[in-house]
């Protein structure tokens, strides 16, 4: 197979294998991922950057067994950065950092076809600046039924003082984010997503379920908030997914909800839709709040 050289950012890597098929189902190339991540570089790095990294890599395609990668490889070029972070337990791990195009597409060219993110930043990780509930369906769940649960999300974090922001994860469901001013650490954070996400299940008990063991959750929405802990992930924006369609991580204006469906976007109409338009979440941070504050709207609508 053949071997190129690209020159991004005055770094020049090999790139390797560029016509070797990562999806071999719908004929996705190595090359055609690495297109992908050139194109969408602009609007993913501000997502990527100053956060620790979980690579997903698939060296030979979708269709084997990938792996999750923490550390940063020996092999990666010092231009790659890398940061010691402490692990949630002990001991600490050496995680890629992506703050340019070339690092993002050379790490692409070492087969990482996902990139998920920290919820918190590198100057400091204890204190999240994202709050994340996953909405995780069981297979047949309709999606104007994710859609809606959505809204749901969005209009208790909207009455709590928090600005909701929402994302077609590429997989099963949808994201609901809000960014937080990272005045509280996770344990809190965490403690007051699942009390937000218990008191969406009260409301509607036989469609939506936050227990943690699957054979519990029935045929219910499971609204995930194990995301909103130390060193735990979620998937980038603009991220490929590791699935059939070579889906896209896709931010949403919420009056594209309607249209949207969990897995809506490939490589083609990705790029399509950021030369017509701007990142919905570039502005994300501008609506940074406390969730402390939003936690004692929570308990005062309890009363």
């Amino acid at each position: 197979m053949s071997t190129r050289t690209m020159h991004i950012n005055g770094h020049d890597f090999a790139v390797s294998k560029a016509e070797k098929e990562l999806f071999p189902g719908d004929h996705v190339s190595k090359g055609d991922m690495l297109d992908h991540y050139r194109a969408v570089a602009d609007a993913m790095i501000p997502h990527l950057a100053e956060r620790p990294l979980t690579l997903r890599r698939f060296p030979d395609g979708i269709g084997e067994d990938g792996f999750f990668q923490k550390h940063a490889s020996d092999y990666f070029p010092d231009w790659i950065r890398s940061v010691e972070m402490p692990q949630a337990g002990d001991g600490t791990v050496n995680y890629v950092v992506c703050e340019d195009e070339a690092t993002l597409v050379y790490l692409a060219n070492q087969a990482t076809v996902e990139f998920h993110i920290w919820l918190s930043t590198l100057d400091k990780p204890d204190h999240p600046d994202r709050l994340v509930i996953d909405i995780d369906p069981p297979d047949g769940t309709e999606v104007a039924t994710l859609r809606d649960v959505a809204r749901r999300i969005r209009d208790r974090y909207t009455a709590l003082g928090l600005t909701p922001f929402v994302q077609a994860t590429g997989g099963r469901g949808f994201h609901v984010v809000a960014p937080l001013d990272r005045s509280a650490d996770f344990d809190f954070v965490r403690g007051f997503a699942t009390d937000l996400a218990d008191g969406l299940v009260a409301d509607d008990p036989d469609l939506l379920t936050t227990a943690q063991r699957k054979q519990r959750r029935g045929d219910r929405i499971f609204l995930d908030c194990n995301r909103n802990g130390y060193g735990q992930t979620f998937i980038a924006p603009y991220s490929l997914r590791a699935r059939p369609g070579a889906p896209v991580a896709t931010p949403l204006d919420w009056d594209e909800l309607g249209r949207a469906t969990p897995g809506g976007r490939d490589t083609a109409s990705i790029s399509r839709r950021l030369a017509r338009k701007r990142d919905p979440w570039a502005d994300i941070d501008d609506h940074a709040a406390s969730a402390t504050a939003a936690r004692e709207r929570l308990l005062a609508l309890g009363d």
